[in-house]
């Protein structure tokens, strides 16, 4: 019989998602929990961003999507398969990118390569591994002399030898300059369109805005918001700032604006920016007003991630923004 899963009672003909982790919970001796009941799913082809702060919970999650620990409770399915009873199953199918690789120094990159090649059913060619992660010219270069952002490729380049179905990150392009960063992204997309799942951990938010066709954001150990990244920011309101002149009080501004004021400097917040921006501008043009230092804008995952961390977990229910 089948493993149960929550996909089973999915419409006829819908495919199961690659990853699927119901009420998940990991309880470390002396008991600290560190991921408290988290469900996700993740669908084949799809990228999906796990963010949280230091502590959250994102390396506890992954291990145990990695088979490496067993579940205290709950369940997850990698490949409709337990990562962790069915490790040699799941395995193979399955690149993971550690946060630090640890690999011997006095190897060659292209050394270092063909040794995991050899533990690695149908692994990719020296090369070819290589030139994906842009360390073709590197080949012969001892892993040792390699900058912190080249052993950073060369944990990708070694991540990808068995053409995994499923790709772990945990935070892919850590010591990357600008460019390698890029390159990655770019890199990691175009896996995504050839079908590859990808799972990634990060620090960094523009990136899981770049590449992320959903993420979620943990806070000590729950999952307090997730959908995709238009949907997490959709869900906060915009904001308006500028400065009054001096002999203008913010008691003249419409009260609709609902502005608070601190001095000179005013903010607005809204979730209807284009119709409240459009109110101010017309009551300053008819009162003569000019408004210094004016900034509109909508609200940023930045925004949504530093309001999550700054509160307790139980402050409030788990909000869930189109979560499939």
């Amino acid at each position: 019989m089948t493993e149960s899963s929550s996909w089973l009672n999915e419409p006829p003909g819908t495919e199961p998602p690659v990853i699927d982790v119901d009420a998940l919970r990991r309880t470390y001796a002396g008991g600290f929990t560190a991921v408290n009941g988290i469900s996700f799913s993740v669908a084949r082809g799809e990228i999906f961003a796990l963010l949280g702060t230091n502590g959250a919970g994102k390396t506890s999650t992954v291990e145990l999507l990695e088979g490496l620990s067993r579940p205290s409770g709950g369940t997850v399915r990698v490949l409709g398969n337990d990562p962790y009873t069915r490790r040699a199953v799941v395995r193979p199918r399955v690149g993971v990118m550690l946060q630090e690789g640890g690999f011997p120094s006095d190897l060659t990159v292209a050394e270092t390569v063909r040794m995991c090649a050899g533990c690695t059913s149908g692994a990719r060619p020296t090369g070819e591994a290589l030139e994906l992660v842009g360390l073709g010219k590197r080949s012969g270069v001892r892993v040792k002399q390699l900058s912190g952002g080249e052993k950073r490729r060369l944990d990708l380049a070694l991540a990808l030898l068995g053409r995994p179905e499923v790709l772990f990150l945990d935070e892919p392009t850590t010591g990357l300059d600008a460019e390698g960063r890029r390159d990655t992204w770019e890199l990691v997309g175009q896996l995504r369109d050839g079908g590859t799942t990808v799972l990634l951990t990060t620090h960094y938010l523009e990136e899981a805005e770049t590449l992320a066709d959903r993420l979620a954001i943990m806070h000590q150990g729950r999952i307090e918001v997730s959908g995709t990244p238009a949907e997490v920011t959709a869900a906060r309101p915009a904001r308006i700032r500028f400065l009054l002149p001096a002999d203008v009080p913010a008691g003249r501004l419409p009260l609709s604006l609902r502005a608070a004021a601190e001095g000179r400097r005013v903010e607005i917040r809204t979730h209807q920016l284009q119709q409240d921006l459009g109110e101010l501008l017309r009551w300053a043009r008819e009162s003569d007003v000019e408004l210094e230092a004016l900034d509109a804008r909508s609200a940023s995952l930045e925004e949504a991630f530093l309001e999550i961390a700054a509160r307790s977990a139980s402050a409030g229910p788990v909000e869930t923004v189109g979560v499939r």
